[in-house]
């Protein structure tokens, strides 16, 4: 008797694997930027977005205006 697809463990690796780069990504906060793209995307598909990088910018600009907001220890 064959073990079903799901059962494989070459496939039960891949969904492990999957799901840990899916919690890094979450957790370190690299889908933020994926996000705000589909967000602009959904709104108006002809604006123009932000590049990663000043994206990126303007985050850590507004992190760091108001001390309260967010926390830095450098």
């Amino acid at each position: 008797m064959r073990p079903s697809v799901a059962a494989r463990p070459g496939n039960r690796l891949r969904r492990a694997v999957a799901w840990v780069r899916w919690y890094v990504r979450e957790v370190s906060g690299e889908t933020v930027y994926d996000k705000y793209v589909a967000h602009a995307r959904s709104r108006d598909p002809e604006a123009e977005v932000l590049t990663r990088r000043e994206f990126e910018r303007r985050r850590t600009d507004a992190r760091e205006a108001d001390p309260r907001d967010g926390f830095r220890c450098c």
